[in-house]
């Protein structure tokens, strides 16, 4: 079997995670929203200590989170969401950059549709965007401003901390789509000052389609003005209308705790990952894309001089699972637009790939090497 070295797309459910969600969907099979029964009130027990959980690991209000079907949902929510107020305000200036996930590119790309103003900023060759080039683009009728905290094609991990902190205390929302970075970099998102938050569980260890967004209440006790993009119940505080899928939840509370506890030893193991990769490929030519200096150590975007990408899925597809970007935009054989925003050529974008792990992986890149070698 192949060597899985695409957990920026989905990682394998915990063990342990899978466990507690097969006990759930076994002995609490009730909704959570029916109040006339114990199976009800059984059900959304669960939810609200996974809730509390979560609450617990980035220190918040455990009446902050609204469970969604993932990241993809709760980043429409915090742009598309935002649409009503913006127009009715005025305040209808939003500020992202050129390297987030789709979900909040093409939400964005709608938002200026409907008459808003987008500025799209973009990095340079390192994949790190200056926090001057946010903030200097700041003004009042700025409603949002958005980011990732790691980058899924590169890795990198862009300025927050700096970003949030200017931002706070303004009348400027600042959203962070921590997708990549949750569970690996919690202390960092713990010290971060902002408004809304998108984390999912399934790069985590956790099941596929559940996440959450957090919308942060201000000193008024007033949540952003985001309005919900479904309509029926009043679950998840009427942001969110839906039967709460409870195994799930539970799976993910338990990922995000398991995360929690042992981040930093397997921060450690995957930089002990990448560091024996970049000495299998020492006597290669490569170029790694974006500067490592500001890089999650479980990920690493490489091109391979004279080495087409896609060579790579077709030759090696028995001894290694990775990719060339972000699964979102795999349907597509365009450049990835990430590269594309940081200024490298064609060629090296075409032989471009990302691999990232956890530290369960023990790869052994022989094969990899020696492929490479063969065909140079």
């Amino acid at each position: 079997m192949a060597v899985y070295l695409d957990y920026n797309a989905s990682s394998p459910v915990d063990a342990r995670v899978l466990d507690r969600m097969i006990e759930v969907y076994r002995s609490h099979y009730g909704n959570a929203d029916s109040r006339t029964h114990t199976f009800g009130t059984d059900a959304k027990e669960i939810v609200e200590n996974a809730r509390k959980t979560i609450a617990e690991v980035l220190c918040i209000d455990s009446t902050d989170i609204i469970f969604t079907s993932g990241s993809t949902e709760s980043n429409n929510m915090t742009t598309v969401g935002l649409l009503e107020y913006a127009l009715e305000s005025g305040r209808n200036h939003f500020i992202t950059t050129s390297i987030e996930h789709k979900s909040i590119l093409e939400a964005m790309k709608y938002l200026q549709s409907k008459g808003c103003v987008v500025d799209f900023v973009s990095p340079g060759e390192t994949g790190r965007i200056k926090p001057s080039q946010i903030l200097d683009l700041v003004t009042d009728k700025t409603l949002l401003v958005s980011m990732m905290h790691v980058n899924s094609e590169t890795g990198i991990i862009q300025p927050i901390e700096e970003v949030g902190e200017a931002l706070a205390g303004t009348k400027t929302y600042f959203h962070i789509d921590a997708t990549q970075g949750f569970g690996k970099l919690n202390d960092s998102l713990r010290k971060v000052k902002y408004n809304m938050m998108s984390i999912t569980a399934h790069k985590l260890g956790g099941p596929q389609g559940i996440g959450a967004l957090i919308l942060k209440r201000d000193k008024t006790y007033r949540r952003p003005p985001v309005k919900p993009l479904l309509f029926g119940g009043q679950q998840e505080r009427g942001f969110r209308p839906g039967t709460t899928p409870v195994a799930l939840v539970a799976g993910f509370a338990l990922a995000v705790k398991l995360c929690n506890e042992e981040a930093a030893e397997h921060m450690k193991q995957c930089a002990e990952i990448k560091a024996s990769l970049l000495s299998a490929i020492k006597e290669l030519k490569y170029q790694v894309n974006g500067d490592p200096q500001y890089c999650i150590s479980n990920t690493i975007n490489i091109s391979f001089s004279g080495v087409d990408a896609e060579s790579y899925f077709v030759s090696l597809k028995d001894e290694y699972a990775f990719s060339n970007g972000s699964a979102c935009n795999s349907g597509s054989h365009t450049p990835s637009y990430v590269l594309t925003a940081m200024g490298l050529d064609e060629k090296r974008i075409s032989e471009a790939i990302r691999m990232s792990w956890d530290a369960h992986v023990n790869p052994d890149f022989s094969a990899f090497c020696n492929y490479i070698k063969s065909i140079v």
